[in-house]
């Protein structure tokens, strides 16, 4: 039995009857890691020893009977961006290429409460920013699909992981699309909460009023489980709701009969790959076979959405990444005076692409500039969400193509930054208006590469979306 190709819900069953034991999962998954590590690099640090030390423990609590919780034993691989205790948490960047937290982020507190296994830390686009992993200091992370193409970004080490069977589960961030789209490239599902749903204490900030964790996995099943985990209030994170958290695995119902879908007329334009096209349509219209009803729907400002968030987000990551001035923590270039150390630290810690978002954000935030470009994203930003509300008026969730294209080749858009922004067009838009998106596949090109269907739901609408997932992973054959 090849124990770490098995989905999170497979082996808990299976260690339930004591079928099989953590400590054969937890090394079965490192013999994988050991073995495609060379190809895929998805993992910056990977911690074996404290795994398998995990894994006899698990294995001890369920020899004496002891209850165990879904994730009791499972191996799960953690994005470079959150902190973990102990373990060291790089953001994919030289700056923190040392960087060793005194304590856990809300996630990895309530992933430990649970029996998780931390199996290793992923890589990552530099400080979250980029949409194909190409961007970390550790170099890039390849598509188990095709070594020769991206596996997305920012969470592709995740992504790539989950899809080569180097972890049972994953956590991502996803600041505009850095679940989802990965997801889609690797043919896994990817799942961003509400924002709020899930604390972001201890998460490194990239941009604050959109960052936002989520769960990378092998079936929607395993995504409500671990959604299950990381949900809720954090009085130290204070844009948490304090809301209550349902039973996500509750929403796994085989049924979308009266489920009013909505069809986005700007997300289906030119420019979206014909394969990817014509991927989603028959997708939707074999929902429609089980009962769900089309609705055509607008969102009008999309075509802003862009735009405004590549204002709003470096302009936050501007000032999140201030911090970073080699005084505290991280690279220390020393110099005689202070702005000379400041100077010397940014420009050897920082990659390319952080240091561009960083002049971005820094110059729309300028004296004289603030009120064009910044204010003005703002008001932009809240026409957005304004169209999502008026768009769920009319249905229960929209269904878009995740990406617009599959995966590309490695180094074809590096110099093309533009280019490589317009690779989240598609899922940029929910993170302005916070909404839960989650991607899930949608069958393959002629290429053998995975396609990717977005479903988007109101805020607070996990349920919902988990439903619909769960019902198209079942009967539609992706």
């Amino acid at each position: 039995m090849n124990l770490e190709k098995l989905t999170c819900h497979e082996i808990h069953n299976l260690l339930k009857s004591k079928e099989i034991t953590s400590l054969e999962v937890t090394s079965a998954v490192i013999s994988r890691i050991e073995a495609k590590e060379p190809d895929v690099h998805a993992y910056i640090t990977t911690t074996f020893d404290e795994a398998l030390e995990q894994a006899r423990i698990a294995d001890k609590e369920i020899s004496r009977g002891k209850e165990l919780s879904p994730l009791t034993g499972i191996p799960i691989a953690i994005k470079d961006n959150m902190c973990t205790k102990g373990i060291k948490t790089t953001c994919g960047s030289k700056m923190l290429h040392n960087f060793i937290p005194p304590y856990d982020a809300f996630v990895i507190q309530r992933l430990k409460e649970a029996g998780a296994i931390i199996i290793g830390k992923t890589n990552m686009d530099e400080f979250a920013m980029g949409s194909s992993t190409e961007n970390s200091y550790f170099g890039p992370t390849r598509n188990p699909w095709n070594l020769n193409t991206v596996p997305g970004g920012s969470s592709g080490g995740s992504a790539a992981a989950v899809a080569a069977n180097e972890a049972i589960l994953a956590l991502g961030s996803d600041t505009g699309g850095s679940i989802r789209q990965p997801a889609a490239l690797c043919g896994v599902v990817g799942f961003k909460p509400t924002y709020g749903r899930v604390s972001r204490f201890g998460l490194i900030a990239f941009a604050s009023s959109l960052d936002q964790i989520g769960p990378i996995t092998k079936d929607v099943t395993d995504c409500a489980l671990l959604l299950n985990v990381i949900c809720g209030y954090d009085p130290h994170d204070s844009t948490s709701v304090n809301r209550p958290i349902p039973d996500f695995t509750k929403s796994l119902i085989n049924d979308i009969s009266g489920i009013k879908i909505g069809i986005p007329d700007e997300y289906f334009i030119e420019g979206v790959d014909p394969e990817i096209r014509h991927s989603v349509e028959k997708t939707i219209s074999a929902m429609e076979d089980l009962g769900a009803i089309r609705v055509r729907v607008s969102l009008p400002h999309t075509e802003y959405s862009v735009p405004t968030y590549y204002l709003i987000a470096p302009a936050e990551a501007s000032s999140n990444l201030a911090r970073y001035d080699g005084v505290q923590y991280g690279l220390r270039i020393q110099k005689e005076g202070l702005v000379d150390m400041y100077s010397h630290t940014r420009t050897q810690g920082f990659g390319n692409e952080v240091k561009r978002r960083i002049m971005i954000g820094t110059y729309a935030l300028s004296a004289g500039y603030y009120d064009a470009y910044y204010l003005k994203a703002l008001k932009v930003r809240t026409l957005i969400k304004q169209d999502f509300d008026e768009a769920f008026k009319k249905c229960d969730v929209l269904i878009t193509p995740t990406s617009p294209t599959p995966a590309f080749k490695i180094g074809s858009k590096v110099s093309d930054p533009l280019s490589m922004y317009l690779s989240d067009i598609f899922t940029i838009s929910g993170n302005l208006a916070g909404i839960p998106g989650v991607s899930i596949p949608c069958g393959q090109t002629q290429d053998g590469l995975p396609i990717g269907l977005q479903i988007l739901a109101p805020l607070f609408g996990e349920e919902r979306l988990l439903q619909t997932a769960y019902t198209i992973e079942q009967n539609i054959n992706c």
